[in-house]
């Protein structure tokens, strides 16, 4: 019952009508002492969920830090994307700094790397999921890796 009158009580909650909160106490069978409380309690209910807050508003969070101008370094790609496969081994990833597990790909050349990193291979997915990765990027980052891994 409650609920098909909360349209009108909404409307009548604004207007803080003192015969609303009468009426209000009586349909609820409540004393006129707790109808405010009633009332209040109806107009929490009701509220909306949220709030639209619209840029450059007071609400309304500081903007996004500027996008580097230019590629990242590979050091940089690796401490953001690959650090956490390539230095634990996940998966048989060549570990950073082994020399014995970048050998069979160094051997491979420059070209297979690039290709098995930008296409992914084994349990590598495509980039290594550096999905925002320029292939100037992927390639500082195969780089990194083998000059720290001779």
């Amino acid at each position: 019952m409650l609920d098909t009158i909360k349209p009108v009580v909404s409307k009548l909650i604004t207007a803080k009508n003192a015969l609303f909160t009468l009426a209000v106490a009586t349909l609820l069978g409540v004393s006129i002492s707790h109808a405010d409380e009633v009332a209040e309690g109806i107009k929490e209910r009701i509220a909306p969920v949220g709030e639209l807050c619209m840029s450059g508003d007071p609400c309304a969070a500081a903007p996004a830090a500027p996008v580097a101008a230019g590629p990242r370094s590979g050091q940089e790609v690796f401490d953001t994307k690959c650090t956490t496969c390539h230095t634990a081994g996940v998966s048989g990833a060549p570990r950073i700094g082994n020399a014995a597990d970048w050998a069979p790909r160094i051997a491979q050349g420059d070209s297979a790397m690039f290709d098995n990193a930008w296409n992914g291979i084994n349990a590598m997915p495509p980039k290594g999921l550096c999905l925002d990765c320029s292939e100037d990027e992927i390639r500082a980052a195969i780089e990194h890796m083998v000059n720290n891994s001779k």
